[in-house]
């Protein structure tokens, strides 16, 4: 996948384990062994991230998903606060790893979208702005996402002014 580093032979009997027992709760046990044992291989994070996503867990996979991203940031030397970044950081990453750099972007996009799924839009949006800065010729399809988190935005915004007014009338 996106990492060159194996993980350990144990680690993934169990991956293999999770996989193979996908939807039962054995699964999950076999994949928070794994984390327990390589809480640091990206490949682990993503068998986790995955199972908590298509499970609908929006906010386990929320966690997974930072700590993937705070990961990669330091394996790429960067700042591992991904509001922390910059164009000059993320041309010193591409040196290091493009592969890990694209899923470094591509784990603030899917993250962003859980926050959405969670309805924080405000969160969301500012997810999607930093990749939108990252990423000027949009290949990471930002366009839509960020247009959605603006409207859902705006909704919010105007769904709660209207609230106060009602609070206030009564």
């Amino acid at each position: 996948m996106y990492f060159d580093r194996p993980v350990s032979p144990r680690v993934d009997a169990l991956l293999a384990d999770a996989a193979s027992r996908y939807g039962e709760p054995a699964a999950e046990q076999s994949l928070l062994q794994a984390y327990f044992l390589e809480p640091e291989h990206l490949t682990v994070l993503v068998a986790l991230y995955r199972y908590f996503y298509y499970r609908h867990r929006y906010g386990d996979a929320l966690i997974v998903a930072d700590r993937a991203i705070r990961l990669s940031a330091v394996h790429l030397g960067i700042p591992a606060d991904w509001r922390a970044l910059s164009k000059d950081d993320l041309g010193e990453a591409v040196v290091v790893s493009m592969t890990l750099t694209r899923f470094l972007l591509l784990a603030l996009k899917g993250a962003g979208y859980l926050q959405m799924r969670l309805g924080d839009a405000a969160g969301a949006l500012e997810r999607f702005r930093k990749v939108v800065e990252m990423d000027t010729s949009d290949r990471l399809g930002m366009s839509e996402l960020v247009a959605l988190a603006r409207a859902k935005v705006t909704e919010d915004r105007v769904k709660a002014a209207g609230d106060k007014v009602t609070c206030l009338r009564t």
